[in-house]
Formats: structure tokens, C-alpha cells, sequence
């Protein structure tokens, strides 16, 4: 499948590592330069993740982002300032379009990859498609949305692996759906943040435990996952969103490092 995104052009892997959500130009300016500064040492690429949306919090009263209009701006003003790849997710079909004309790469949630008018939309914009498999789906059920995405016209589509629920307020990573997925699509990216969530389960907000994180990301490389997703802050516990998922800012670099070993 030929693609118009390149993944790291010298260890040919995938890196996307950004905040949660955006909170603020001064947190997308303090991520972005940390981005530059790893890219310029490792000789990595980073894709620049935030979203200006969270349309699927916990609580009706949970911090959302900035929205689409203004997020989609602050995003441009990071791609223009630091010369990052943009990713960003959409949470309706129409989104599709305006964020296209910003990010690199569009990515749909979880609980929508199944949502055909939104894969179809993302597919119009002839930007890469990152679909992240739902907690209810196995690895092999995705081909179904990739093939709406290909039908749809996508050229370069990619899929992520972020846990399944277990029980209650809780997730497993069943590691095996790496390598079913890499059977569908050649670029699997393991979401190591989320897959230490605890959905719902800090009272209102979702839980979890980033202390596994790095754990997540090695088990993933054994497993053949060709890209690596991080939610990072410089403060995780004060985030807005996913606070006790994030990884710590500083900790990043150290983690890229050793998967490129």
C-alpha cells in the first residue's frame, strides 16, 4: 500500500507524542520545542498529537479543548513555528474536512472506528487515516474499516492497538493483535498511554497508571508494532484530560531511545 506520509526516515519507525487535548498555546509551544529538541538528537521525526476536541469525556463537565475553530489554528501556528507533522482526531464526519486542510494525519477514536460516514469523510481528504481499534473489536475485525477507508479512497491508512476492556474500568492489551493487524495494513501503531487507562474509574474521569507505559511500548516492539503513540505533558497529574495516563514530558526521550536500541 503506497502512502503519502512517510514514517521516520532514518529507523523507519512511527513516533506521534503530544498533550491530550489543548489547553493552551504556551503547553503546545513547551511540547513542540521539547519534539524539535529529540528529533534533532535521535534523528527522529515526531508527529505532533493534541486534540481541539474532547467530544468523548466522562462527565459532561469535563475540560474539552478550545474547539474546532480556534484548535485548528493553534495547531497551524505549531506546524508553521516548529515544522512538526500534525495528527489530530475528529469526532464527526464534517470535522473531517477543515481539520484535513491543517493536519497530516487524521485519526479516528476508538469508540468510532466503526462509524462509517466518519471513515469515509477522512478518506476524502486523501490525508493518512490512523483508526484505533475499538476496546470492543479484535485485531482481525478491523479490516472491515480499513476497507471503508480504501473504498472510500484513503491511500495510506494505519491502525492502532489500544487495549480491550476488561471487566470493569479496566483494559488489557492483548499483544497478539499487533501481528494480526500488520496483516491488514503494513504500519501498526501501539498507543502506549492509553492502554494503561482505567475508563470512568476516578470518579467522573478516567483512571490509570503510567508507570507501564515504557513496559507497553518494549512489549509492543517484541510484537513487530512499526510506531509508538505517546501522550505526554510537563506536568501530567495537572493535565485537563488523561492526566494519570500521560507520560511525563522529560521521560519521552529516554523511552524513543530505548525502542531504537
Amino acid at each position: 500500500m503506497q502512502g503519502n506520509i512517510d514514517t521516520d526516515f532514518m529507523t523507519g519507525q512511527t513516533f506521534i507524542a503530544g498533550p491530550c487535548v489543548i489547553e493552551s498555546a504556551e503547553l503546545l509551544d513547551t511540547v513542540a520545542a521539547k519534539l524539535v529538541e529529540i528529533n534533532a538528537k535521535l534523528g527522529t521525526d515526531i508527529i505532533f498529537k493534541a486534540s481541539f476536541d474532547k467530544a468523548n469525556r466522562t462527565s459532561i463537565r469535563s475540560f474539552r479543548g478550545p474547539g474546532i475553530d480556534k484548535g485548528l489554528q493553534m495547531l497551524n501556528d505549531v506546524k508553521e513555528k516548529y515544522g512538526l507533522r500534525i495528527l489530530t482526531d475528529i469526532h464527526e464526519a464534517w470535522q473531517a474536512k477543515p481539520a484535513g486542510e491543517v493536519v497530516d494525519v487524521l485519526q479516528i477514536p476508538a469508540f468510532l472506528c466503526r462509524q462509517t460516514d466518519i471513515l469515509v469523510a477522512a478518506a476524502h481528504t486523501g490525508k493518512t487515516v490512523n483508526i484505533k481499534k475499538a476496546q470492543f473489536l479484535s485485531g482481525r475485525d478491523m479490516r472491515y474499516p480499513v476497507e471503508k477507508a480504501m473504498d472510500a479512497g484513503a491511500t495510506d491508512v494505519w491502525l492502532t492497538e489500544r487495549g480491550n476492556m476488561m471487566g470493569y474500568n479496566n483494559l488489557v492489551v492483548d499483544f497478539r493483535n499487533i501481528p494480526d493487524m500488520l496483516e491488514i495494513v503494513p504500519t501498526v501503531i501501539m498507543d502506549c498511554t492509553h492502554s494503561v487507562q482505567r475508563p470512568g474509574g476516578a470518579d467522573g474521569k478516567t483512571g490509570g497508571d503510567r508507570r507501564y507505559v515504557p513496559q507497553m511500548a518494549l512489549a509492543a516492539k517484541a510484537f513487530g508494532a512499526t510506531g509508538w503513540f505517546f501522550e505526554v505533558h510537563p506536568t501530567p497529574d495537572q493535565g485537563l484530560s488523561d492526566a494519570a495516563n500521560m507520560l511525563e514530558l522529560e521521560k519521552l526521550e529516554g523511552v524513543i531511545e530505548q525502542l531504537n536500541s
